[in-house]
């Protein structure tokens, strides 16, 4: 609370030094947000179950030094006061001037362990003091030291009910203490004499005990509102900070999730991919080794024995194959049964690059295609899960061009190659793919990485090499070798 001296000169509470950071909370849309937003902002519409975590012992810690300071600070202040603002009336010693004014201090040690009952007590021994040494209550560092434990009580209170209560009583005491201080130990000839007003004419709009009522309400209605709006803010700040570090553990959390799924399924489409064409081959072989255990008439008993251990291979490993892929599929989202097999079709290769570079081309992407032979059908000898491999690649690398770059254009070169044999090592074999372009990163465009993940994963899966990144004259390049067996 906040009185105006006898000398004409006013005191006011300045506003806790504690740094607390204020961070916005998550943004509220449309009129469920608005009233929601504004429900949570009148404190007795709080959400009152949740409760501030304790500060902890570093910052009971600070709260020793920082009381201590501000004692000091306050000591050192009222000596200030008492060669101009104490009378001869003040018949108290200097010590026990002092000591009434660390009276307050003391309980602003608790003020985050305890800030209700803090609140209180500092409430009672501000009217005590009020009443029986009213200049040290008028001090700056009282009154700072009783701003701070209003602010601290509603900033750091767990029990929001119990607050709100405690803080309508001790407003409500204040007040009427004003109101009984103006009616009951001040009259209407003190007060004029007190400012020297020598006339019941008023100088300003209003008379003079009128504007020294309203002065002295708005004053405190300042302090008391101050103190309760800084510990609100501080509070509520608290609360969003909680909820946005829950919620970034949830979004965390939920892309670990969704990057965990993203491997699975472009493995389940890899191992669908394997089965279309590596199962086909073996029914292949064990279909023709039956037909020609049937036709060989030369040693027929070897023979024969010979062609039913390979038929009879070949369909045991097509149904441990189909065994296997059965279990990795029961978690896919393609339907089990004829109905989902109807949607399949067969999955594109080489021939169809063509196609896939027009379509870019027809988006707006200016896309150069290039293949280079080492010798003449080398392209043309790969097999079909590696050109699907080769297809889905490029149509990785022109997809984030298009998406993630600044570039209009690009250069898709697909080569073969290989080593002549050495006295050290074989010959070797092997079909690169480069996809490079000259833009720059477009912000705001950062994907998730699961499609350059599958792009490691096919070249790993052929034994292949990848370098992907960006190029020392500018773009990026994607460039997978695949070595040819």
């Amino acid at each position: 609370m906040i009185e105006t001296q006898a000398s004409g000169t006013d005191t006011a509470g300045p506003a806790s030094q504690e740094q607390e950071t204020t961070v916005p909370g998550p943004t509220l849309r449309g009129p469920a947000g608005r009233l929601r937003s504004f429900r949570l902002s009148l404190p007795w519409n709080s959400e009152d179950d949740w409760e501030r975590p304790a500060p902890g012992p570093e910052g009971y810690r600070r709260d020793v030094i920082g009381v201590l300071i501000a004692l000091f600070l306050s000591a050192v202040m009222l000596e200030f006061m008492r060669g101009f603002a104490f009378g001869e009336g003040d018949s108290a010693s200097p010590w026990v001037q002092h000591l009434v004014q660390a009276s307050i201090f003391v309980f602003l040690v608790f003020r985050r362990r305890f800030p209700v009952t803090v609140m209180l007590l500092s409430s009672a021994t501000f009217v005590i003091v009020g009443i029986t040494m009213p200049p040290i209550s008028q001090t700056l560092g009282f009154q700072a030291a009783y701003f701070a434990s209003l602010y601290s009580a509603v900033a750091w209170a767990r029990n929001r009910r119990a607050l709100w209560l405690a803080v309508t009583v001790v407003v409500a005491a204040m007040f009427l203490w004003i109101v009984l201080g103006f009616t009951l130990s001040s009259s209407y000839d003190e007060i004029l004499k007190t400012f020297n007003i020598e006339s019941n004419d008023p100088v300003g709009l209003f008379p003079p005990l009128t504007s020294y009522v309203l002065y002295s309400f708005m004053l405190n209605a300042a302090y008391f509102g101050g103190a309760i709006m800084f510990g609100w803010n501080s509070w509520r700040s608290a609360h969003q900070r909680e909820q946005l570090a829950e919620q970034a553990v949830q979004l965390e959390a939920q892309a670990a999730d969704l990057a965990r799924k993203a491997v699975i399924e472009e493995r389940l489409r890899i191992a669908r991919e394997l089965h279309d064409v590596v199962a086909h081959h073996i029914s292949v072989i064990g279909i023709q080794a039956g037909a020609a255990r049937r036709v060989l008439e030369k040693k027929p008993d070897a023979a024969a024995g010979a062609l039913q251990t390979i038929e009879s291979s070949s369909r045991d490993a097509v149904a441990e194959m189909r065994s296997l892929l059965g279990v990795l599929r029961s978690s896919d989202a393609e339907p089990d049964g004829p109905d989902g097999a109807a949607h399949r079709r067969p999955e594109p290769g080489l021939d169809e690059l063509p196609g896939l570079i027009a379509d870019y081309r027809s988006n707006g992407l200016d896309v150069k295609f290039q293949r280079a032979e080492h010798e003449p059908g080398a392209l043309g000898n790969l097999s079909a899960p590696l050109a699907l491999s080769i297809y889905r690649t490029i149509q990785e690398s022109l997809a984030n061009v298009r998406r993630h770059s600044t570039a209009g254009g690009a250069v898709v070169v697909l080569r073969t190659g290989g080593t002549p044999a050495g006295a050290d090592h074989a010959a070797q074999r092997w079909v690169e793919v480069e996809t490079v372009d000259d833009g720059r990163p477009r912000h705001g465009t950062s994907g998730t990485g699961y499609g350059l993940r599958g792009i490691r994963e096919r070249a790993a899966l052929h034994g292949g090499l990848t370098d992907i990144g960006s190029r020392d004259g500018g773009g990026w390049r994607v460039r997978v070798r695949f070595p040819l067996r």
